[in-house]
């Protein structure tokens, strides 16, 4: 993808929506009821949201509810004339992509489970071409993000200009309090190598419970993402899929309220001044923190000379534990994060062992 490829921003989709740029609804269209009650009832507070509402819902094993299929596609529809809001849908077959194109549908957006399969994403592309509908892009479950750009990639190269990418957060094995890790660097790598690209956060699929959703909308504001996709549901206690993530209109208004939107730049010159101060300051921090880099990469190249010419191992684990209990209590002892500590010295420990494994390979 050409490093000068520009996407429209997301209010020039829909012209009058303006940043955060909403998505919300149900995870499932469950009935033609369910979903024209919740949707009634946020486009009472959001009128300027767009409907999402999943009809076909791949599940991990059979026998759960898998959505509604086409039918609901006609209560979108209704939404969309009794309210005006836009509605969306997941897809993830071009059998899915043609039924929303023959009804109508407004905006698609590709799941995880389909990002993750270069195969199926091109199949939606080549379904796509000669079409100008906008596709939203989740990253894939596993944190890749060669492979979300290269689903990005994808659909752009079908003539998609209007595109967007939907942050749900990643699997993870470890025991957290979210159903799937922010990986927050992931977002802003993607930020960083495509800057005109719109960035959506699905905070219900990355807090999983509703107590974390306000705290994920708010960091994913003061990270300059573009908009929100949160699951609303009239009555979440029973619905047919992702109750435990699911909040009411209600609860989301109150929710919405206590988010502070913050602009990407300040017209304020003082502010600028004494951003740029403190910036030259930062560099000149940088500068000292690289050359003492510079400095030890050479004294670990002197020690792994010395260990090689003694027959001694490269890892030595009292001493990697010495190193770093000294350097998490020195860090906390001056309010750093231990976790922070503890990454930043293992990565600065992965490589003095490649450096040392570099010195054993040659002799």
């Amino acid at each position: 993808m050409p490093d000068t490829l520009l996407f429209p921003p997301l209010n020039s989709w829909f012209p009058g929506k303006e940043r955060p740029f909403t998505i919300f609804g149900p995870c499932s269209a469950e009935s033609e009821e369910q979903v024209l009650s919740t949707a009634r009832q946020i486009a009472a507070a959001f009128p300027n949201n767009v409907f999402r509402a999943g009809v076909w819902k791949p599940r991990t094993r059979p026998g759960a509810f898998e959505g509604a299929g086409e039918q609901a596609l006609e209560w979108l529809k209704t939404v969309k004339e009794e309210t005006g809001m836009p509605v969306i849908t997941e897809v993830a077959t071009p059998e899915h992509l043609e039924a929303c194109l023959k009804a109508g549908i407004d905006m698609v957006w590709i799941g995880a489970r389909t990002t993750v399969n270069p195969f199926t994403v091109q199949l939606l592309a080549d379904a796509l071409k000669g079409t100008d509908i906008p596709v939203l892009i989740k990253n894939p479950v596993n944190p890749d993000l060669s492979l979300w750009i290269g689903a990005i990639e994808r659909i752009e190269r079908a003539g998609i200009t209007k595109l967007s990418a939907i942050h749900r957060g990643f699997h993870s094995f470890e025991n957290i309090s979210y159903r799937n890790a922010p990986r927050w660097e992931i977002v802003i790598d993607l930020k960083t190598q495509l800057p005109t690209l719109p960035i959506i956060c699905d905070a219900s699929h990355i807090s999983g419970t509703p107590e974390l959703i306000q705290s994920v909308s708010q960091k994913a504001m003061d990270l300059d993402l573009d908009g929100l996709m949160i699951e609303t549901h009239i009555n979440p206690a029973v619905a047919l899929s992702d109750a435990k993530q699911q909040i009411t209109p209600e609860v989301l208004s109150k929710l919405i309220s206590t988010l502070v939107i913050r602009s990407a730049d300040s017209n304020d010159q003082d502010f600028h001044r004494k951003l740029l101060e403190l910036r030259s300051r930062v560099d000149s921090a940088d500068d000292v923190i690289l050359q003492s880099l510079i400095s030890r990469m050479h004294l670990i190249h002197q020690i792994g000379e010395y260990k090689l010419n003694n027959h001694v191992t490269i890892f030595q684990r009292r001493r990697w534990e010495e190193v770093l209990k000294r350097q998490i209590d020195n860090g906390g002892a001056s309010g750093l994060d231990a976790e922070f500590i503890k990454k930043l010295y293992e990565v600065i420990h992965e490589e003095s062992i490649r450096l040392q494994t570099e010195i054993f390979g040659r002799k």
